[in-house]
């Protein structure tokens, strides 16, 4: 885990407008037609923090232990992924059939 020193604002302020470009893109905001090139952003910039823990690992202890690592990233996203997937599939239980009624009118 990363400790408030190792916290870097400027890359979290990026990661924020990365999110808010993808959103704003699937809103079809006019003028963000390429807003779906914030996933690239988001994703460089996790692999840079990524490459910054495993670095600093590797400074401390000699070594990088790949999977400690994996199981903490697993228990910290799992639940978060987890919750999303369930409301994502409850929204769409509930939703879609009214979308395909509507859409056979």
């Amino acid at each position: 885990m990363s400790s408030p020193a190792d916290f870097r604002p400027d890359i979290d302020g990026l990661r924020a407008v990365a999110v808010l470009a993808v959103v704003l893109f699937h809103l079809d905001v006019p003028g963000l037609q390429h807003g779906f090139l914030g996933v690239d952003v988001f994703f460089v910039l996790s692999g840079f923090l990524i490459l910054r823990l495993l670095e600093r690992e590797l400074a401390s202890t000699g070594r990088v232990a790949l999977a400690r690592f994996w199981a903490r990233r697993a228990r910290r996203l799992l639940p978060a992924a987890t919750v999303v997937a369930v409301g994502a599939f409850v929204a769409s239980w509930a939703l879609l059939p009214l979308r395909i009624a509507a859409s056979a009118r």
